[in-house]
């Protein structure tokens, strides 16, 4: 909600994990990951991206997610400079 009040261009979801992927790569050595994702496909796939609520607002105010591992070092930093780090979920 706040990224919204603010007018952010996108909003970064630090995680775990460098992604989204088909299933959680940490429990699913076959899990794959999305280098860009729809809002649409992740929940047609029922995919567990974050708070459904929070997903939603983005969705219905058009706000792209980036979904990056926050634990590897200098990633915010890219991610701030344009590189493409982690999946995209946009429309």
């Amino acid at each position: 909600m706040r990224a919204n009040e603010i007018n952010a261009e996108v909003l970064l979801k630090g995680t775990q994990v460098d992604g989204v992927y088909t299933a959680d790569p940490k429990k699913d050595v076959s899990a794959v990951k999305f280098d860009q994702i729809t809002f649409k496909e992740v929940m047609e796939k029922d995919l567990k991206v974050m708070d459904m609520t929070a997903f939603a607002l983005c969705r219905e105010n058009n706000m792209p997610i980036i979904v990056f591992d926050i634990n590897k070092a200098g990633n915010l930093k890219k991610i701030v400079a344009g590189a493409s780090i982690g999946t995209v979920v946009a429309n």
